[in-house]
């Protein structure tokens, strides 16, 4: 779901990337020091599950772990995304550096969300709790990312086959791994380690 350099224009650019500063800024806010070995261990899981991607036009499809970082590190996740982002960036060219505000709230928004609605799944099992955590974060990921493509350029929604359909058409099977992958790593941490995940309001 990375956004190329190049892709988005100027303004949008700037816009997301201004955003993304202020979320990260919220995500660093309190931060404690027994939390960092979990945000390092999600924020390497990240950077390398995202790495595995087959290009589509601008973007590219691959594993987020947008749900699970949600329901794992609470607020502190777009931190961890955006460390992962940098590291793709400049290690790989994966994503662009112009596009880092863009890619960072593509994919921490979704998992924010997941966040907040943690609530709402309390009362599901936890496989069921992964699920949807997984399969949410994707379809919310999908969603921003057709609305910064149509709306830096038009022509991305063009057509039977424009970007914005492949795109639909290309994460919609990946939504469902996702939300299968995620339940079961809930599930066992669950049973595991149920102190791993984030309580509301850190």
């Amino acid at each position: 779901m990375h956004i190329a350099d190049g892709v988005l224009n100027v303004s949008m650019a700037v816009a997301t990337s201004a955003a993304a500063i202020g979320l990260v800024a919220y995500s660093i806010k309190g931060i404690k020091e027994e939390e960092v070995p979990k945000i390092s261990l999600l924020t390497g899981a990240f950077f390398v599950s995202s790495l595995i991607n087959i290009p589509i036009g601008p973007a590219s499809v691959h594993p987020l772990l947008g749900g699970f970082l949600g329901l794992v590190l609470g607020r502190r996740a777009p931190l961890g995304i955006f460390i992962g982002l940098v590291l793709q960036a400049t290690l790989f060219q994966h994503g662009g550096l112009s596009t880092l505000g863009a890619n960072t709230l593509l994919m921490s928004i979704p998992a924010l969300a997941v966040y907040g609605l943690s609530t709402f799944f309390h009362k599901i099992s936890p496989f069921l709790k992964g699920f949807f955590a997984g399969f949410l974060a994707i379809c919310g990921g999908v969603i921003l990312l057709m609305f910064l493509l149509l709306f830096s350029d038009q022509r991305y929604g063009e057509g039977t086959f424009s970007v914005v359909n492949l795109l639909l058409v290309a994460y919609l099977p990946l939504a469902i791994l996702e939300g299968f992958l995620t339940g079961f790593s809930v599930k066992y941490l669950y049973t595991a380690r149920p102190s791993l995940f984030a309580k509301k309001g850190r």
